[in-house]
């Protein structure tokens, strides 16, 4: 049997050319615990980033702090502001104390933070010059398990990095669209999902074991990974055993690369004041699925039990609100499936 794996990709999408002033604005990313090979967040920002500024001629750099502490991000802020750049792009929920700590020292600096939601600033208002936004996971992990259950998969599982909202509400998505898929072919009584954090964003020797495991003696099929690097374990553990060929169902993918084009477009332009101090959850905006914030990738292996038409359909119920997904984390979903939570790997 092949043994399949989904892996979380972030989307990037095409950039526009505009035309500019040029030596206005000046753009620096500042990288996560990461960097910017991760193939997940920092990879995703700066690329964008970069296309961006490399096609509309502007100075572009990114920065990585020395280690992960918001004292070190917080530097790097510094270092930007000192070498003279005055836009400055953060992915991830790590630089919301960063946010809370700069936002103010630096009025004249527009920042642009990927993922860091309101809670993640720790009590402080989002500032004038700061945009924040986040994304509704649960949407595109709720269609990630609702395509492997319709494409015929039965054992299913969920590697998650840390277990920080965005990464449960993929988890608690995918798990709920699994089991209306389940419900709608009358076989929940056959479906299982093994669901575990790893409890790092990065893969390693120990969680590769725990997923030779599952793939080798529990048999699972599809495994959706997501969080950081996390998903280079349950790649590894396909294409380096001896049990079965590697593939991609199909990504759930949310539109950092997207975000990145419209708000540097927009404050490139002199827009920024329509964004700043905002906090936008960014989902749904119509029934196309490609022009969502949310959606699966290009990649996905569409079949016979789920088309492309039927893709289509399932954004436009979920868009009209015929098909609810609930994006609260406070506890598993109610299923008719099996889910072994099984906490985490260490």
């Amino acid at each position: 049997m092949k043994k399949l794996v989904s892996v979380l990709l972030a989307m990037l999408m095409l950039v526009s050319v505009v035309a500019f002033a040029e030596g206005d604005y000046r753009v620096a990313m500042i990288t996560d615990y990461g960097d910017i090979t991760d193939q997940s967040f920092n990879q995703t920002t700066y690329e964008a980033a970069k296309a961006f500024c490399d096609a509309n001629g502007i100075d572009f750099t990114y920065y990585k702090p020395n280690g992960d502490s918001t004292a070190e991000r917080v530097a790097m802020v510094e270092k930007a502001d000192d070498d003279g750049y005055n836009v400055i792009v953060m992915p991830g929920y790590a630089f919301g104390e960063t946010i809370a700590e700069v936002q103010d020292e630096y009025p004249d600096t527009s920042f642009i933070a990927l993922d860091v939601s309101e809670g993640d600033l720790g009590g402080a208002e989002v500032a004038s010059n700061v945009y924040c936004a986040v994304y509704k996971e649960e949407l595109c992990g709720y269609m990630a398990g609702y395509a492997a259950v319709k494409l015929g998969y039965t054992h299913l599982g969920f590697l998650g990095g840390m277990a920080v909202p965005a990464v449960v509400r993929y988890g608690f998505g995918f798990v709920q669209g699994a089991n209306a898929a389940a419900e709608e072919l009358g076989n929940a009584g056959d479906v299982t999902i093994e669901y575990v954090y790893g409890n790092q964003f990065y893969g390693d020797a120990d969680i590769t074991a725990y997923m030779d495991n599952w793939y080798q003696t529990l048999g699972v099929q599809v495994v959706f990974a997501c969080g950081g690097g996390i998903f280079t374990s349950a790649g590894a553990a396909i294409i380096d055993g001896l049990y079965g060929e590697g593939l991609t169902v199909t990504s759930a993918m949310k539109g950092l690369a997207a975000t990145v084009n419209t708000l540097l477009t927009e404050t490139i332009a002199g827009n920024f004041a329509n964004y700043g101090g905002k906090v936008e959850s960014l989902g749904l905006v119509g029934t196309e699925p490609a022009a969502n914030y949310v959606q699966l990738a290009g990649s996905t292996q569409f079949g016979e039990g789920f088309t492309e038409a039927d893709y289509a359909d399932l954004v436009a119920k979920m868009f009209s609100g015929e098909i609810a997904v609930s994006d609260a984390i406070d506890a598993m979903p109610a299923t008719t499936i099996t889910v072994n939570d099984l906490g985490t790997v260490k």
